[in-house]
């Protein structure tokens, strides 16, 4: 266990490195198996933060994110978290006001996060195999960018199936009511 362990450490640190040297707008740290967001990589990206763009943090295990990740970070476009333990999101995700698209799929969220919506500049929202009963239509309608909201095999109440179409201009996938996501 401990040689699995240390293998994962010399990935991330790997991976990091290669971010820093390149000057790369992009962090993949996919499949890291990350419970965390380690601390030590806001030392070694300092310098080179503001320049990063995507960064990929799926098929990890974290649990949450801290209000420093999303600070830190502020100039993202594109935040991919799909696969992870999530189930909120810090407030300090109104930091990200560049951010375009955010992909939180197959995670643990049962309320829709709503700080997202104060993004202005955000197109895209995949939430697919969550479990989130309510969706807040209204402020999704007010988002000036939104193009997309995938919302797919959550157990949404009828009521978003019914007051969301109208009030939309936005593509909203919905999976037919009662529909769960297939078994991997």
């Amino acid at each position: 266990m401990l040689k699995k362990m240390g293998e994962a450490v010399a990935r991330v640190a790997r991976k990091v490195n290669e971010t820093v040297e390149s000057g790369s707008d992009t962090l993949d740290l996919a499949e890291c198996k990350l419970v965390s967001f380690p601390t030590g990589i806001y030392k070694v990206l300092r310098n080179v933060s503001g320049q990063i763009h995507l960064i990929t943090l799926a098929n990890n295990e974290l649990k949450s994110l801290t209000s420093k990740f999303m600070t830190t970070f502020s100039q993202l476009q594109e935040l991919r978290l799909e696969g992870n333990f999530l189930h909120r999101l810090p407030s300090e995700v109104s930091a990200l006001q560049h951010l375009k698209a955010i992909d939180l799929s197959r995670n643990q969220f049962q309320d829709f996060p709503e700080p997202l919506t104060a993004l202005p500049a955000l197109e895209t929202i995949n939430l697919e195999e969550n479990e989130i009963v309510d969706v807040p239509v209204e402020k999704l309608a007010a988002m000036p960018a939104l193009r997309s909201i995938n919302l797919r095999f959550n157990p949404l109440n009828a009521e978003v199936r019914v007051i969301a179409p109208p009030l939309i201009k936005f593509d909203m996938l919905m999976s037919p009511e009662g529909e769960r996501a297939p078994l991997p």
